[in-house]
């Protein structure tokens, strides 16, 4: 067992494990605020140096698309969702291009909403507390407020709308469990309302 030494500004500690029955195999996990990185015995330093390196951007990698919001500023909030207004929205829209929103940031928590659109003013805003959530899950949030562009309420065509997200089904399930564990009086959905507390 070695310690790669102290870490760098913004990067993990590293520990690297060495094993004898270990091959040919790399393995990197958490275990709280460390990175195990599990390489095998034979190794050398140099090409442990490489495989730490690796498993590192495969970490944050795999981090960043199960946790999207956690490192994301409003630029790339924006851009997320126009990649899904092309993706899901733009060939629904009678001149094949979805409505873009005028801005889409980030809010302070709301008390009743994931997420508000306002059509008038053509904008998105999207509480921190889904920062947290898996990218499917806000990629579901987003596209609903973009539905929100064109279709004020949540009647059938709306709902056929959001429903060009594939996962929308199982991502408005996932937040009102979100919502239940935690003790929130926030519903499922999102809401296309002026939040009463908007900053």
């Amino acid at each position: 067992m070695g310690e790669d030494g102290d870490a760098e500004p913004g990067r993990p500690e590293v520990e690297v494990r060495r094993s004898a029955r270990r091959r040919s195999t790399v393995n990197a996990r958490r275990e709280g605020n460390r990175v195990i990185v599990s390489v095998p015995a034979s190794m050398t330093r140099a090409e442990e140096k490489h495989w730490v390196e690796k498993m590192l951007q495969r970490l944050e990698r795999s981090d960043r698309r199960r946790r999207p919001g956690r490192r994301a500023g409003d630029d790339d909030l924006a851009s997320r969702a126009d990649r899904l207004a092309r993706e899901h929205l733009d060939a629904a829209a009678p001149d094949g291009r979805w409505p873009r929103p005028a801005s889409v940031r980030w809010t302070r928590p709301m008390r009743t909403r994931w997420a508000s659109c306002t059509p008038v003013d053509a904008t998105i805003r999207v509480s921190e507390r889904l920062r947290e959530v898996p990218g499917w899950v806000l990629d579901h949030v987003l596209v609903h407020e973009l539905v929100h562009l064109r279709e004020g309420n949540h009647g059938p065509a709306f709902r056929a709308l959001e429903a060009r997200y594939p996962r929308s089904e199982r991502a408005i399930g996932y937040l009102e469990g979100l919502s239940a564990g935690a003790g929130l009086e926030i519903g499922g959905e999102a809401d296309s309302e002026e939040p009463d507390d908007a900053d």
